[in-house]
C-alpha cells in the first residue's frame, strides 16, 4: 500500500442561495439582511461574461462581480455535492470552507443584525452539509461585538460538529484586550481553532461605502485608466504594504496580548493574506525585543525636562532595558511556530522562507471558487511551486498541518 499526496485547502468559499438571510432572519432585520441578484447582460468584451451577481449590504451596496466560470460551463454553486466534484478536479482531498459574501454582513457594528446573519448561515451549514464533513470543513463565522453571545454561538456550532470558526480581521476592539479571554477560553475548551479572513469586519451600517469597497473601486478604476507612474506606485503600494499590516497586526495583537500564551492549545488560521510577509514579520518581532548587542548598555535616551532634578527625569529611559521586558517565556517568532498558520495560493516567496517562518506555519488553500484563486489549476501549480521542496515540508505545507489540526488523516491508496 503507498500513500498517496494529502492535500487540504484552507481557503473554499460555499456560494450562499441569494435569498438565505431575506428569507431566514428574523422578519425584523429581513428589510436589512444581505441578498444578492443575478442579471444577465451583452458581453462587455467579445467572448466575455453574460451573467453578473450584485450584493446588497451595509457598507457593500452595489458590490458586482461576473459569476464564476471556471468549470467549464456549470458555475458552481453551494451544492455540496458539486463542490466535492470540484474538489476531486483540483486534486483536494479536504476543503476548509468559508462564507462568501455573506462575509461582508457578518461583523458590522450593529451585533443584533451581524448576528442574526451568523446564526442564520450556521443553521445552513448545519443543515446542508453536516453529511459531507468528512472532506468539507466549513467555519461557523462569530460576530464578537457582544462576548456572551460569542461565547454561545462557538459552544452551539462546536456541539454541531464544526471543527473553526471565522473571527474578523478587523475586531471591534483590539485583539490584545483582555474583553476576548471567554472567546478564546470557549474556543479551546470546546476544540474548536480560530480562522481570520481577509477583508472582514470594521463594517458600519450607517456607511454607504466599506473601506473594502472603496478598493474594489479603486481596482476597477486602475484597470479602466492609462498605467501612469502614479497609479503602477499606488498599486504597488497598496498591494505589497497596505494589504499586509492587518494579518501583521492581529498576529502581533494576540502574541502581545498574551493570547497565544495563555491559550496554548488554540490556534489561528489567517487566510487568503498570502504569506510573503510573514518571514519579515517574525524577524521585525523579535528583534524588536533585542535592541542591541555590544554596545554601552547604560544608554539613555529621552527628553531631559531642565525643570527636574536629576534624580527625577521621568522622560529619560535606559534603552537596554527593553531587552529585559518581553513579558512572555517564548520569543514572538516561536509562538507563530507553535500555533499560527497563514495560508497562501500562489506565492513562491512563502515557501521559500519556510524554514524562517517555520513549515507549519504556512498552509495552501485555492480560493476555490474566487477567479483570482488556483482552482482548475491547482495541480500544475503545486508540481511548479513546491518543485524541489522535501517530500516531508511538502507534505505538511499542502495538508498535514491542517489536516492534523482539524481531525482529518490522510487517505491510503493501494
Amino acid at each position: 500500500m503507498t500513500q498517496r499526496e494529502f492535500v487540504v485547502s484552507a481557503d473554499g468559499h460555499i456560494l450562499e442561495p441569494t435569498d438565505l438571510f431575506t428569507t431566514r432572519l428574523p422578519a425584523h432585520l429581513r428589510d436589512r439582511g444581505v441578498w444578492e441578484e443575478d442579471f444577465e447582460i451583452e458581453p462587455l468584451v467579445e467572448g466575455g461574461a453574460r451573467v453578473f451577481r450584485r450584493l446588497h449590504t451595509p457598507g457593500f451596496e452595489g458590490w458586482t462581480i461576473s459569476r464564476y466560470r471556471q468549470t467549464g460551463g456549470r458555475m458552481p454553486e453551494g451544492d455540496p455535492e458539486a463542490i466535492l466534484e470540484d474538489m476531486d478536479l483540483d486534486g483536494v482531498d479536504v476543503a476548509v470552507m468559508h462564507p462568501n459574501l455573506s462575509l461582508f454582513g457578518l461583523y458590522s457594528d450593529d451585533h443584533e443584525l451581524s448576528m442574526g446573519h451568523a446564526r442564520v448561515y450556521n443553521d445552513y451549514v448545519i443543515e446542508r452539509f453536516t453529511p459531507y464533513f468528512s472532506r468539507i470543513a466549513p467555519t461557523a463565522p462569530v460576530p464578537i461585538t457582544d462576548i456572551a453571545d460569542a461565547v454561545a454561538e462557538i459552544e452551539r456550532v462546536a456541539a454541531a460538529g464544526l471543527r473553526a470558526v471565522l473571527l474578523p480581521a478587523v475586531p471591534p476592539r483590539p485583539y490584545y484586550s483582555p474583553d476576548y479571554d471567554p472567546v478564546w477560553a470557549a474556543a479551546q475548551a470546546n476544540g474548536v481553532h480560530v480562522f481570520i479572513h481577509t477583508q472582514t469586519g470594521g463594517v458600519k451600517v450607517d456607511d454607504p461605502e466599506s473601506t473594502t469597497l472603496r478598493v474594489v473601486m479603486e481596482n476597477a478604476a486602475q484597470v479602466n485608466q492609462p498605467m501612469t507612474a502614479k497609479t503602477a506606485s499606488k498599486r504597488m503600494v497598496t498591494q505589497c504594504i497596505y494589504s499586509t499590516l492587518v494579518p501583521q497586526q492581529v498576529i502581533c495583537e494576540l502574541i502581545g496580548g498574551g493570547v497565544a500564551e495563555r491559550f496554548p492549545d488554540l490556534h489561528f488560521a489567517l487566510i487568503e493574506f498570502n504569506a510573503h510577509w510573514l518571514a519579515s514579520l517574525v524577524g521585525a518581532m523579535d528583534k524588536c525585543w533585542v535592541t542591541g548587542v555590544g554596545q554601552d548598555a547604560d544608554w539613555w535616551l529621552g527628553h531631559w525636562d531642565e525643570t527636574r532634578p536629576p534624580t527625577d527625569q521621568p522622560n529619560m529611559g535606559q534603552l537596554f532595558r527593553l531587552n529585559e521586558k518581553w513579558p512572555y517565556p517564548l520569543t514572538p517568532s516561536e509562538y507563530v511556530r507553535r500555533q499560527f498558520h497563514v495560508s497562501f495560493q500562489d506565492d513562491p516567496v512563502a515557501v521559500a522562507s519556510r524554514h524562517i517562518t517555520g513549515v507549519s506555519a504556512i498552509v495552501w488553500g485555492n480560493d476555490y471558487p474566487h477567479a483570482e484563486g488556483t482552482f482548475r489549476g491547482s495541480r500544475e501549480l503545486i508540481a511548479t511551486q513546491f518543485a524541489g521542496v522535501p517530500a516531508d515540508e511538502r507534505a505538511a505545507i499542502l495538508g498535514g498541518t491542517l489536516g492534523g489540526l482539524l481531525g482529518f488523516s490522510a487517505p491510503v491508496a493501494a
